[in-house]
């Protein structure tokens, strides 16, 4: 059986046969191709804040692109041009909470990628252009751009990317984002720009949580979804497999650890902690209600 990938999405206004503009649970298709092709089977995950108990039943989570993160999650209030969803914010915090507790491998992309760094402790810029004076991070609306990438050597994001077409560690990477993590929390910086931009985090103590500021998906880079696959696909102590390589090279293993049993053995010990994803909720709930907390001195509650 192939391993179960949620997929977070977002209800948006959309448009198919004779219906225009209407409400709509929706991901871009490049994510579902993207774990399809690397061996998983994808399912998507619509926002639900009542609960993390979905998370039993998955091998593997992603957590999609899209709308600005609440600032009211880290401490500040939004600024001029954040756009945020609380809905899908509430929504994948729980999924997310859910998820590190079980040990789930776990990929955050773009927005996913700064939800995890909120989720260990961290912030945001809130608009990236006013930090490095520049819009090449999002260079037009619906238009991609590119730049280099470093990567940091022997970090999950190397392993899985590669060293680049001169074994350097640098890679082109698409960009489409106009926020960007200003603090990682606890997680470490494994990929920055070629402006020190931070491009990839990850939490060097688990098997497999990482988080790209990219879209490896749009790009049509399997790699790290193999990887993801693959650690989903590991049992207890098992090394993960090596994706193939773009450059080539010798195989070699990413990070082992302890990985996160298989999703029907997790589900008898998930009952005993039914409520959990219902109390986070709620605390998400009222930290969202106290904008500007972080100016009185106080910081929203982390996940880890």
């Amino acid at each position: 059986m192939r391993p179960i990938v949620g997929i977070t999405s977002y209800v948006e206004p959309a448009s198919w046969g004779v219906w225009t503009e209407q409400e709509a649970v929706l991901v871009r298709r490049s994510y579902v191709d993207a774990v399809k092709a690397a061996g998983g089977r994808a399912v998507l995950l619509p926002p639900d804040d009542l609960d993390g108990d979905v998370v039993g039943a998955l091998d593997a989570l992603i957590i999609a692109g899209g709308a600005d993160i609440s600032p009211e999650l880290y401490g500040e209030r939004p600024g001029p041009l954040t756009v945020s969803n609380p809905e899908r914010d509430r929504a994948e915090w729980v999924l997310l909470r859910e998820a590190l507790a079980d040990g789930l491998p776990v990929l955050g992309i773009c927005r996913g990628m700064q939800l995890l760094a909120v989720a260990h402790g961290g912030r945001l810029h809130q608009h990236l252009p006013d930090v490095v004076g520049t819009d090449k991070h999002r260079p037009a609306p619906g238009v991609y751009g590119s730049h280099g990438v470093t990567l940091s050597p022997d970090s999950l994001a190397a392993a899985v990317v590669g060293d680049g077409p001169d074994d350097d560690g640098h890679v082109e990477v698409n960009t489409y984002h106009h926020q960007a993590v200003a603090d990682p929390g606890t997680l470490a910086v494994t990929a920055r720009a070629d402006d020190g931009v931070v491009e990839a985090v990850e939490d060097p103590a688990k098997p497999y949580v990482l988080g790209v500021q990219w879209h490896p998906e749009e790009a049509g880079d399997l790699r790290i979804f193999e990887a993801l696959v693959a650690a989903a696909r590991s049992s207890h102590g098992v090394p993960v497999p090596r994706p193939r390589m773009a450059q080539g090279g010798q195989p070699t293993t990413v990070r082992t650890g302890q990985a996160a049993p298989p999703a029907h053995e997790r589900a008898a010990h998930r009952r005993g902690r039914a409520h959990r994803g219902t109390r986070v909720a709620t605390g998400i709930h009222k930290t969202a209600n106290r904008a500007g907390r972080g100016a009185r001195g106080g910081r929203p509650p982390t996940i880890v």
